[in-house]
């Protein structure tokens, strides 16, 4: 099922004015990030209106509205709220004259208002609806932020995974999530994953029971979202599998049709878990920068074949 958001939030979200008090905004749902901008619509022109959109009324469209006669004006709101959309904003503190508000209380349509700019308005509201409207699901995991990348550890029950964020904390990594990730697709490229209400900030260790790390190791320590950069999955060592030792080709996990870099990490007695987590987190944030190790070893063993 699609998603979708209520007006009520949204205001809440962006701190909007309510101009009518008479609608009532939890019945209105809007289920498309993208935003609108009706100045041909409110000329008259409706062909591929995106009524579905909130609606944004900026200086451009404020000042055509108020140069329109009243005839043309009251004609033209008529037939403008008919096509059903879900709210119009007014930005810069405009506010919309007498014949708008009663044509949108007929209609039963919202009118909010905000003191913001109308492309500061637009950038943010369009980053909040697609966080709000992003695709969703939960998996079993743990998500930390290590030197600014969002590690993403998997793995059977029991294998390690919040004894190896616990360590993380403890060498000054953030901590995310545990147990449960809830992932966002917010586009093609970009995965946001953050932790249920109910689990935030706690992690479980089997012997100990649950730990609170913002109680326990304070503010710093934790953190309510990070996009998902690097996976790392841990799988018990297996003698007859034969595991990636260079790293010339990169393997990927896919989430929501998404692709991110996967590490499969083979887990034996004596391996530090948190300090091999932050070696792929900064050799990831390096090959990001440009620089591959894997491949300038194999660089310099062409050089070192053709110097014989």
């Amino acid at each position: 099922m699609d998603k979708v958001v209520s007006v009520k939030r949204l205001a809440e979200l962006m701190d909007l004015v309510n101009y009518t008090e008479e609608v009532e905004l939890s019945e209105k749902e809007i289920s498309i990030s993208e935003i609108n901008r009706p100045a041909l619509q409110l000329s008259g022109y409706f062909e591929h209106f995106a009524n579905g959109r909130v609606q944004i009324i900026g200086m451009v469209e404020f000042a055509f509205l108020q140069q329109m006669e009243k005839k043309m004006r009251k004609k033209a709101y008529n037939r403008f709220f008919e096509f059903d959309v879900p709210c119009v904003v007014f930005c810069r503190g405009f506010q919309a004259d007498d014949d708008f508000m009663d044509a949108a209380i007929v209609h039963n349509t919202p009118i909010l208002g905000t003191e913001r700019t109308t492309s500061d308005f637009t950038a943010e509201v369009i980053r909040i609806l697609s966080e709000e409207l992003a695709p969703t699901i939960g998996i079993h995991g743990v998500l930390c932020d290590v030197y600014g990348e969002g590690v993403l550890i998997m793995g059977e029950s029991g294998i390690g995974k919040s004894e190896a964020a616990l360590e993380l904390v403890r060498r000054g990594h953030r901590l995310v999530t545990d147990d449960v990730v809830e992932i966002h697709r917010i586009n093609d490229r970009t995965l946001i994953g953050t932790s249920p209400e109910l689990t935030r900030n706690f992690i479980e260790v089997r012997g100990i029971g649950m730990i609170d790390i913002k109680s326990l190791y304070g503010v710093e320590c934790v953190k309510e979202s990070q996009q998902i950069d690097l996976v790392i999955e841990l799988e018990d060592w297996k003698k007859e599998t034969q595991y990636d030792r260079m790293g010339m080709q990169e393997q990927y996990k896919e989430f929501l049709g998404n692709k991110v870099v996967c590490h499969k990490l083979p887990i034996r007695p004596g391996r530090n878990l948190a300090v091999i987590c932050e070696t792929a987190a900064a050799n990831h944030r390096q090959k990001k920068m440009g620089y591959n190790a894997a491949h300038e070893l194999y660089r310099r063993v062409q050089e070192n074949i053709k110097n014989f």
